[in-house]
């Protein structure tokens, strides 16, 4: 692709569910090309679809070889930036993708482990984030749909890959999506732009991760 830099591999999903925008890709291809923490950031946009995401997702692995791969969703309902700690081997969607699949109490990957962790900083993300007054938490469930299903096939590839570290961020509906829903959480773009950024910075340098609460009790 033209520099020898180390890649970040940003994902964001299509619309789904009747929206006619997705926030997650609205801000990821915001910063395709952007150079960061000594990485240059690729962006790929992956279909809401079971089956496609995961055909998408290995084509971007091969073409790109990143060091650092970072997915990002939209999860409306949600009041702040959701950093995924974990994701399951479960498929169980409440509606269907955009392709009209809906699996129930399938694994992602067969025989594959019960759940993956977060193999990037999740708390010094998380420190990082709230350092900059930007709205934060971590999240002990990315979900049973498209969302979980690629977060964990992320974490499934990066272990076979040498190297290749990854994790999966959820992020708040757009104010003109939560217009139309009364009382809805929203997070402005360009705050989820930035806080993207500072995410990515973090991960890119930081190799030992933080200790500090961040856990929750229900």
């Amino acid at each position: 692709m033209g520099t020898s830099l180390p890649r970040i591999l940003l994902t964001g999903f299509d619309p789904f569910g009747g929206e006619h925008l997705n926030p997650s890709w609205e801000a990821v291809r915001s910063l395709y090309g952007q150079r960061l923490g000594g990485h240059l950031i690729v962006a790929r946009q992956l279909p809401t679809e079971f089956a496609g995401s995961l055909r998408v997702l290995k084509a971007a692995l091969r073409e790109v070889a990143p060091a650092i791969v970072l997915g990002v969703g939209q999860a409306g309902g949600r009041h702040q930036l959701s950093i995924e700690r974990v994701a399951i081997n479960v498929q169980d969607a409440r509606i269907p993708d955009n392709a009209g699949a809906q699996p129930l109490d399938e694994p992602v990957i067969a025989g594959g482990p019960a759940a993956y962790f977060s193999t990037l900083p999740i708390k010094a993300m998380l420190a990082a984030l709230h350092a900059q007054g930007l709205p934060a938490e971590i999240s002990n469930s990315a979900g049973t749909y498209v969302c979980n299903h690629i977060a964990y096939a992320m974490l499934h590839l990066a272990a076979k890959r040498r190297g290749m570290r990854a994790g999966f961020i959820h992020i708040p509906f757009l104010p003109e999506q939560a217009a139309r829903r009364h009382g809805a959480a929203s997070m402005a773009q360009a705050d989820v732009e930035r806080a993207l950024r500072i995410a990515l910075r973090t991960a890119a340098g930081t190799t030992l991760d933080h200790r500090l609460g961040a856990g929750a009790l229900d």
